[in-house]
């Protein structure tokens, strides 16, 4: 049995989605982040960090979501969610890294400036300095998918829902960001994901709106 525990919206929706794409059977367990499911003790017990996503494999444990994506990607090789050849993979794992370590991060600030100061008269910098910066590797991320088409070598791979999920945190309310007329290469892959089948369910089970 395997479990994934995610919030609406949340960067859950890049594991929530690369588990749809498996067509393995799952149970999705979702939590409300704004009541503090993620801090009630039955969800502690699983993932002491209180934070999503968490996926269950028969009683054992996994968190973060670079790490989870990679997992399911090499459970399940015929999904073909993971590059074959050494290079597709070293990039694929750039990828991850970056966004997670650059995306992530300067989103914390816009979305949670109080983990960053205790003065709640910093907080309004805070924010509008994590808007400056998520918006400059946005435009580097653009760059990056000029090209066309999927993020690794014009194929499928678990990094393109994470890029999916860091497209839709900037149209949404914490950044308003104009993605179709600032990042127009970045939209074309984000609706390019909305035709596939599985991103469709996780959109449709989590409540989203699909790209347009």
């Amino acid at each position: 049995m395997t479990t994934l525990y995610y919030a609406p919206g949340a960067c859950s929706l890049a594991a929530h989605i690369a588990l749809e794409e498996t067509g393995a059977p799952y149970e999705p367990v979702r939590l409300n982040l704004a009541d503090g499911d993620q801090r009630a003790p039955a969800y502690l017990a699983i993932n002491e960090r209180g934070r999503v996503p968490a996926l269950v494999e028969d009683g054992w444990v996994l968190t973060e979501n670079t790490a989870i994506l990679r997992h399911v990607a090499r459970a399940h090789p015929d999904a073909k969610l993971w590059p074959e050849d050494l290079r597709g993979q070293a990039i694929a794992d750039e990828w991850l890294c970056w966004l997670s370590t650059n995306h992530h991060p300067a989103f914390a600030h816009i979305r949670r400036a109080e983990r960053y100061s205790d003065d709640e008269a910093a907080l309004a910098g805070i924010r509008a300095k994590g808007a400056d910066t998520f918006g400059d590797l946005c435009t580097l991320t653009e760059v990056r998918l000029a090209h066309g088409g999927w993020a690794v070598a014009g194929r499928h791979s678990v990094v393109d829902p994470y890029l999916l999920t860091f497209w839709t945190w900037g149209r949404g309310p914490a950044c308003r960001f104009d993605m179709a007329g600032r990042f127009p290469a970045w939209t074309a892959h984000a609706r390019a994901m909305a035709a596939r089948p599985a991103v469709r369910a996780v959109f449709a089970r989590e409540g989203l709106d699909l790209p347009a």
